[in-house]
């Protein structure tokens, strides 16, 4: 688990292995001011002027995260999607919603599908990845523009004013980085567990579907068909489970809140200013002054994120298991799948970057594991009815012992009535669920 989340990384550590490529920016104030704090002002505003022309509202500057990832799409090349090729997709998605229906309790969450390039899945998730980002980068802009002691505001007024701009156009630029490099590898609008993409629509990339299959040498139907697969399965939760989604983005939202900076020490570092040393306050800024630091509620936070996300896509990894069983290519191409896990994909990498978490493969194939072994000893209705409440769900510990959570689970949730127990009632989907 990194310690550092989203925009700040140790100077020179990560910058050619992040989502971002390489030079991809890790600290928004040090490429600001420089590693040794010595670039003015002046020069900082000349060298990124277009950077600032248009900050935009908010933490994040999203014009410019657009454009950056779209220059990015573009300068890897970017076909559009031929009439072919959506029309296949739709097949591959009607096809796969018939074979998940045996396999699984949850409806269909789908009411169509969709191919999209490169570019246009840019477009479509943007929204949801402004609302995963936007939160980290509030709190990390505001402790670092506020926590200054009152006394040193007028003096560091401007600087900081500038600091908030810049840290905007930073952190776009660097979620735009992160972007483009994902839209060149992801298959669909679920790749990192999260519903990214319109509701009720699966999303399939046919260029990166085709690239997926490349080498393996599986008829590119299956592949499709695989894919379209764990679409609809993550669609049907995302759907259906109407805590899901406001549980995953809660628990970001839940760890942005526990960001936190070193007060004591900006107060000892401004009060040590010369005011006539202007430049001393760019010195202290380029030193990682306003670095944050984990705190336990960031680490409850993203321990119960991680769990969630490897619940998610142990389920799916069960389910498309099930409903691909007469696929000649489904042992070798749910393989893939995990191989590419296991490697550290895009999807961790990005979300890794993203909120400061490492998705563990381990941990997705234990999720796999339990939910195959509760479907066995409860069927497909007694699997799928833990997802009716979040206090159902296994924990951590559970997926150390699935057996014992199996043991205890009931065939449904009207053995709770029977108890005597009524079912807890699901929390609004403005409230996610602690």
């Amino acid at each position: 688990m990194s310690d550092l989340p989203f925009g700040f990384g140790p100077p020179g550590e990560g910058d050619d292995d992040g989502p971002g490529g390489p030079g991809a920016p890790q600290d928004p104030f040090a490429a600001l001011f420089g590693a040794g704090g010595t670039q003015d002002i002046g020069a900082a505003l000349q060298q990124l002027g277009r950077l600032l022309s248009n900050p935009g509202p908010g933490p994040v500057n999203w014009d410019l995260a657009r454009d950056v990832a779209r220059q990015a799409v573009a300068a890897a090349g970017d076909a559009s999607v031929s009439a072919a090729d959506a029309r296949a997709v739709e097949d591959a998605v009607r096809l796969a919603e018939v074979w998940l229906d045996p396999v699984t309790a949850l409806p269909a969450g789908t009411s169509g599908a969709v191919a999209w390039s490169r570019a246009e899945w840019v477009e479509g998730t943007l929204a949801s990845w402004r609302r995963l980002v936007d939160p980290v980068a509030e709190t990390v802009v505001t402790a670092t523009t506020t926590a200054v002691p009152e006394e040193m505001r007028a003096m560091a007024g401007p600087m900081l004013g500038m600091v908030r701009q810049l840290g905007g156009a930073m952190f776009g630029t660097q979620v735009g980085q992160a972007l483009g490099l994902l839209a060149g590898e992801v298959v669909g609008a679920a790749d990192v567990g999260l519903p990214l993409g319109p509701a009720e629509r699966a999303v399939l990339l046919p260029a990166n579907v085709a690239a997926f299959g490349a080498g393996l040498g599986v008829p590119a139907d299956e592949v499709r068909l695989y894919l379209a697969l764990r679409e609809c399965a993550h669609q049907r939760l995302f759907a259906h489970v109407s805590w899901l989604p406001a549980a995953l983005f809660g628990a970001v939202e839940d760890y942005a809140r526990g960001i936190s900076v070193d007060t004591a020490r900006i107060e000892e570092v401004m009060q040590s200013i010369d005011p006539q040393r202007p430049e001393a306050i760019q010195e202290a800024l380029a030193s990682g002054l306003f670095e944050p630091h984990d705190t336990p509620e960031q680490q409850v936070a993203l321990s119960r994120l991680e769990t969630l996300l490897a619940l998610v896509e142990g389920w799916v990894d069960a389910v498309v298991t099930d409903a691909a069983g007469a696929l000649p290519s489904a042992v070798a191409l749910r393989e893939t799948v995990r191989r590419a896990r296991a490697t550290g994909g895009p999807a961790e990498q990005t979300f890794a970057t993203l909120v400061g978490l490492e998705l563990r493969p381990r941990r997705l194939r234990d999720a796999a594991e339990l939910w195959a072994q509760l479907r066995l000893a409860r069927g497909v209705d007694g699997r799928d009815a833990v997802w009716e409440h979040p206090d159902l769900l296994p924990t951590a510990d559970d997926l150390d012992d699935p057996q014992s959570f199996v043991a205890r689970t009931p065939l449904d949730l009207s053995a709770l009535e029977s108890a005597g127990e009524a079912p807890p009632e699901p929390p609004a989907a403005t409230d996610p669920p602690t």
